[in-house]
């Protein structure tokens, strides 16, 4: 299956880390411990294969530092073969800092046509809401496992991206 829609820019993924332990289950006493769950694990990886059937390709992925989201990228990153475009950002951290995940974004050399950031509720729907309404907004919501698209000429702070897809984590299993 063809990859969805091709842009002159910047491609924005989105996505939220998949489904984690409680706070307190297994022992664990720190929110940034927090791992996937075996079933998030599972869904995480169907997603990851349907990624691959859509021929997305990253030229970098970002992770939040927390290890629920590390552990999505890394199953996302292992299942596409890009492991070594795997970097974690302590912008995409709770609290996250948009404004200079923007700046490392536009830092990265070479210059990447796509980039996928894998964090956090409520941050990556503000920070969605900030790149397409020019302020911080539940624009679109993420449920986890979920994945939108954006798409930039120029990545900037504030309006200058459209969504071009948002897709809920049921549909991606079934395409995996």
């Amino acid at each position: 299956m063809p990859a969805l829609r091709e842009v002159n820019g910047m491609k924005l993924y989105l996505m939220r880390h998949g489904l984690a332990a409680n706070l307190g289950a297994g022992g664990v006493t720190r929110d940034s411990a927090r791992p996937l769950t075996p079933k998030g694990e599972r869904r995480v990886e169907e997603i990851a294969q349907a990624l691959q059937r859509l021929e997305l390709d990253f030229d970098v992925i970002l992770t939040s530092p927390l290890l629920r989201a590390r552990q999505t990228a890394e199953i996302v990153a292992d299942t596409l073969g890009l492991r070594q475009h795997l970097h974690v950002s302590a912008h995409l951290a709770v609290p996250p800092d948009s404004p200079k995940l923007v700046q490392q974004i536009n830092g990265l050399r070479p210059r990447p046509g796509s980039v996928l950031l894998v964090g956090h509720e409520p941050h990556l729907s503000e920070f969605a809401g900030w790149l397409i309404a020019g302020e911080p907004g539940p624009a679109i919501t993420f449920k986890k496992g979920g994945l939108a698209r954006l798409d930039a000429r120029i990545l900037e702070a504030g309006r200058c991206a459209s969504l071009v897809w948002l897709l809920p984590p049921r549909l991606l299993r079934r395409l995996g």
